[in-house]
């Protein structure tokens, strides 16, 4: 698995941007090919303390500095100032030792996107305890499994419902002591439990962390088989925050005098959501949480706060400009938009080139093209995120080089990266004025990328979890005993360093004439289609690929009224005519992709969706693969008969 590979062969650094200099990956090539890059830390390691100093720091050096905001009852958005936040994270930290948690103890919390999540990491943190995040859509099979795996005594729900879901195996958790709810006030009732508690407990249990000391165990959300207890220091995350703060300089400083500010609202269960509401903290960036995805909930939130920056996945970008579309061509402005799209698309190409050398960027007549969609469409999307957007932090899985291109082009600059819970959120990502797009990225700074023989994708760095928890060892199992994370992805180095992600090594599917085929990029294009929701390609030991779509209400709910089409039963849907027609062209165009035995044959479309609720979906959208092709048998078996 670390097959020595030639010296490195150092490319020139860059310092024509503003913000810190960015040095371009070091290369290594075997047999003509990039095989390994490496682009050296931007931010010196961190050798003393731990997270838990963070609002202490930040109270000592700027007690004044808005670093947070706390959404009321009411829907109105209170600031919270540096001095503030450490106040509460002292307060609920002595709650916490006064409650006899001992440090290393695991507090387990089950919560939407909220203030009081991040509230609790740093007071549990500066208890010196350790927090392990369950997602509140697991089941109570799931849930139990965590608890008792992490040995959890204490697990912080957000309702009173999930709680008691819990309650019939309450007697299967010997080492569970208490359940506190946050909508029953028992967050705030900690300060209170903790008011005789010295201050100076909380400064000694500080002092006894580390670098090297366990911060978090965050489970895998277990596309097969049971999640993996993920123990991740706070050394690691000072690996990642740190370097990344420095290369998106851009998310994390003031830039026109504007002050910069994240909305949160993925899981904070999910590593990408802890890491970077510990970057924000960090940067003293103001941090808001939004708890619901849904467009009803989430649009006034955004509206609201007005952030500059925000972390998403490519599924919600894709639905933000396919429901831009949608209400173009409802209101007989399709053809507009569509120009508005090619000219943006071609802008942000332009500007890629002008970046990275390849061009001289967008002429006089692309950028007047540009001025004018620009209140007509792209204003528009900017406005639906707040108004005030710039950046957005894009992981999960590729978003595909249009449509970063397109927001690019929409003033709205895409920073693309990649990772695991394994390393503590991104592994590469975009370098700002230096973007390649369709790819995620170079190295985070201190990070090297290696491709196997086979095409695994291998990383090294500081933000390498500690290991893997096992309470049947006694702890924590070393995960990378060589230094090099085995990753289970695939991808491709191109010369100086950018990351391509071609798909998953356990789901290369071989066909029954033996052609590999890597269903990622067809999955990826077609879930980008606005009828189109998810999609699951098959193939392996199969005559052909074949797939299985299913339908986005939205998009379809449009289509229908745009064409005329009478509401049917789902049933009915999926038989259409015209929509098999319009699914097929895209199926078309997807296989355009690849060559002809890895294109798909054909497809059937189901009438329910993928959700995480029916087990399909991870609560990071990735599609359980085994268990979608448990519960579609027959239909998948039906592809396949002649």
């Amino acid at each position: 698995m670390s097959t020595p590979l030639p010296s490195f062969a150092p490319s020139a650094a860059y310092d024509d941007a503003p913000g810190p200099v960015l040095v371009e990956p070091e290369t290594r090539r075997l047999d003509g090919v990039v095989r390994e890059a490496y682009v050296p830390p931007l931010a010196p390691p961190v050798r003393h303390g731990s997270l838990a100093d963070l609002p202490f720091e930040n109270a000592a050096a700027a007690p004044g500095t808005v670093v947070l905001a706390r959404r009321t009852p009411e829907g109105r958005w209170v600031d919270v100032t540096a001095a503030e936040f450490a106040a509460q994270v002292r307060a609920v930290a002595k709650g916490l030792i006064g409650e006899g948690l001992k440090p290393g103890d695991r507090i387990a919390v089950m919560a939407r996107t909220r203030y009081e999540w991040t509230l609790l990491d740093f007071a549990a943190w500066a208890a010196g305890l350790v927090t392990v995040p369950v997602y509140p859509t697991s089941s109570v099979f799931q849930t139990r499994w965590i608890l008792q795996d992490s040995g959890a005594v204490v697990l912080v729900t957000e309702t009173a419902g999930q709680a008691a879901a819990l309650g019939p195996e309450l007697d299967r958790l010997p080492d569970l002591r208490n359940v506190w709810v946050i909508e029953q006030g028992h967050v705030d009732q900690l300060a209170q439990v903790g008011a005789p508690v010295p201050d100076t407990d909380v400064d000694v249990r500080r002092g006894m962390l580390g670098p090297d000391t366990l911060a978090t165990l965050i489970y895998t959300s277990g596309t097969t088989g049971r999640p993996k207890g993920c123990a991740l220091t706070h050394g690691n995350f000072f690996a990642e925050v740190d370097n990344a703060i420095e290369l998106l300089y851009p998310v994390f400083r003031a830039q026109a005098g504007e002050e910069p500010s994240v909305l949160l609202f993925l899981p904070m269960s999910h590593v990408f959501g802890r890491m970077v509401a510990v970057a924000c903290v960090r940067a003293r960036v103001r941090l808001g949480h939004a708890p619901s995805l849904k467009a009803e909930d989430l649009l006034p939130d955004l509206a609201a706060f007005r952030p500059t920056c925000l972390l998403t996945i490519p599924y919600m970008l894709e639905k933000v400009f396919n429901t831009a579309r949608a209400k173009a061509e409802a209101g007989g402005r399709l053809t507009s938009f569509d120009r508005a799209e090619s000219v943006a698309v071609r802008y942000g190409e332009a500007m890629e080139a002008r970046q990275t050398g390849r061009g001289g960027g967008p002429g006089s007549a692309l950028k007047t093209a540009r001025a004018f969609y620009d209140p007509l469409v792209y204003r528009k999307i900017r406005n639906a995120m707040g108004g005030r957007v710039r950046y957005a932090i894009c992981g999960g899985s590729p978003l595909g080089r249009r449509l970063a291109a397109f927001y690019a082009g929409a003033g709205i600059q895409i920073f693309e990266g990649y990772g695991l819970t394994e390393t503590t959120g991104a592994a590469t990502v975009t370098p700002p004025l230096r973007p390649r797009l369709g790819t995620v990225g170079w190295p985070l700074p201190g990070t090297r990328v290696r491709i196997a023989a086979d095409g695994e994708i291998l990383i090294s760095g500081d933000q390498i979890l500690h290991g893997y928890w096992d309470p049947q060892a006694g702890g924590v199992v070393p995960a990378a005993p060589d230094g090099w994370l085995a990753t289970g992805d695939l991808g491709s180095l191109d010369d100086e360093g950018y990351l391509t992600i071609t798909g998953r090594k356990k789901e290369l599917l071989i066909t029954a004439g033996g052609t590999t085929v890597a269903p990622a990029p067809l999955e990826n294009w077609l879930r980008a289609h606005p009828l189109i929701s998810q999609c699951l390609v098959l193939g392996d030991r199969r005559p052909y690929v074949t797939a299985l779509i299913t339908l986005d209400p939205p998009g379809v709910t449009h289509w229908r009224r745009m064409n005329g089409k009478h509401p049917v039963p789902p049933e009915l849907l999926v038989d259409d005519p015209d929509l098999r027609a319009v699914l097929q062209r895209a199926v078309d165009e997807a296989n355009k992709l690849v060559s002809r035995p890895e294109t798909i044959r054909r497809f059937a479309v189901l009438p329910r969706d993928f959700t995480e609720e029916a087990g399909h979906l991870t609560p990071s959208m990735k599609l359980r693969r085994d268990l979608v092709l448990r519960d579609y048998a027959d239909v998948v078996e039906g592809l396949y008969e002649s």
